[in-house]
């Protein structure tokens, strides 16, 4: 293997290995995101509640937080949110799933209740800290 004498080329070569290298590891992170977002929605499918119209938020266990962010959800929400479990547990109880075109999809659902939950828990922590003074 004979070595370039001009150093220029060296130079050139080493320069071109290097942003050879800096791009690849500059499409690392979308490749890694977009395997990342197919993942998410391929276990969005897999868990089964969006074959029955509902949202992950309605999934969510009802302890007291959850309980008072329900009841501080706007009227509107708050009945979407009580016809998808309504219906939910009537295709359940009949063994059935919506038609494909109902289901909810991955885009589509938002956390709609997080923003409460996190505002009653934050109130809640800052209630204990108050009476441990």
């Amino acid at each position: 293997m004979k070595l370039p004498d001009d150093r220029n080329t060296v130079t050139h070569n080493a320069q071109r290995l290097f942003f050879s290298v800096v791009n690849m590891a500059a499409r690392a992170p979308t490749v890694a995101a977009r395997f990342g977002l197919e993942f998410r929605k391929w276990y969005y499918n897999l868990c089964g509640f969006n074959k029955m119209g509902l949202m992950h938020d309605d999934t969510l266990y009802e302890d007291a937080d959850v309980e008072e962010a329900i009841r501080r959800l706007p009227e509107n929400v708050a009945s979407d949110r009580t016809f998808r479990i309504k219906r939910a547990l009537d295709l359940s109880m009949k063994h059935q799933i919506l038609p494909k075109e109902q289901w909810t999809k991955y885009e589509e659902d938002y956390p709609y209740l997080r923003p409460y939950l996190e505002e009653v828990i934050r109130e809640r922590k800052e209630k204990e800290e108050w009476f441990k003074k």
